[in-house]
């Protein structure tokens, strides 16, 4: 015999309240069946349409595409997937994008700063901004959620207010006046110069930067090559090769350098 139901235990079974099941038969998704006195009644087909319904909108996808799947209308499943896949990694970014704020406020209410509305509003602000940084889609490339996660407790505050545009002009106009000197000797005064500018525009980063920071940077620079066309760190690899000789030269020599011992510093 098959199993009939009526709205009350249909709800009760696939968790879908008696609103969400009759919009769903207005938007053409289930036809249950209907009693002389307008009752609505599931059978079995009708139920396992349900959990359809509900599996698919687990997996994001609107009801207009699900009607379309149902209605079996020419319609490309492999891209649709991949739009639905890239539509979860953006809301999964956003989710981690949040997490680092509160992280980095969180840290700050720990080292017992107080914490106002108005200042949690500047540190959000301020947060979407450093995510707005031209590098985020290397950085999130090299970096895990949870790196960033350190990230903000460590690092994030040093970089508060900072006018990112005008640090990349700085970055710039640096790594262009490198670029045109080279060839240099890395030990000679005009490299160790340019050495000086250099770190002196890194300084925000080496004063709070930990050897697990240091290294993922290593990686990511090591690495230019394969990204550099998506984004504008603000200096060409041939100027970061330079440094990297500049920093070892000066170590070389018995000079001391504010960063990792992979550019030639002491940390």
């Amino acid at each position: 015999m098959t199993t009939i139901l009526d709205i009350a235990d249909v709800a009760r079974l696939t968790g879908l309240s008696p609103r969400a099941l009759r919009f769903y038969e207005a938007r053409g998704l289930v036809t249950p069946l209907r009693t002389a006195s307008a009752r609505r009644l599931y059978d079995a087909a009708a139920l396992e349409r349900l959990h359809q319904v509900v599996a698919l909108k687990r997996a994001g996808l609107s009801l207009a595409r699900i009607k379309q799947l149902f209605d079996r209308r020419a319609i490309d499943l492999r891209a649709l997937i991949v739009a639905q896949l890239d539509q979860v990694t953006e809301q999964a970014q956003a989710l981690a994008d949040i997490r680092t704020i509160l992280a980095t406020t969180l840290s700050r209410i720990d080292r017992g700063e107080p914490i106002d509305a108005a200042t949690f509003c500047s540190l959000i602000r301020s947060g979407e901004a450093t995510m707005e940084h031209p590098m985020k889609a290397v950085v999130d490339r090299y970096f895990s959620t949870d790196d960033k996660a350190e990230w903000a407790k460590t690092a994030a505050p040093a970089y508060e207010g900072m006018d990112y545009a005008a640090s990349q002009a700085q970055w710039r106009t640096l790594s262009d006046t490198i670029e045109a000197a080279l060839p240099l000797d890395p030990a000679g005064a005009e490299a160790q110069a340019f050495l000086d500018q250099w770190f002196a525009l890194l300084q925000p980063f080496t004063a709070v930067a930990t050897p697990q920071m240091w290294n993922g940077v290593a990686q990511m620079y090591a690495e230019m090559p394969k990204w550099e066309k998506e984004a504008d760190p603000g200096f060409s690899y041939t100027v970061w090769q330079f440094i990297a000789s500049a920093t070892k030269a000066r170590r070389d020599a018995g000079g001391t350098i504010d960063g990792p011992a992979w550019m030639g510093g002491d940390r």
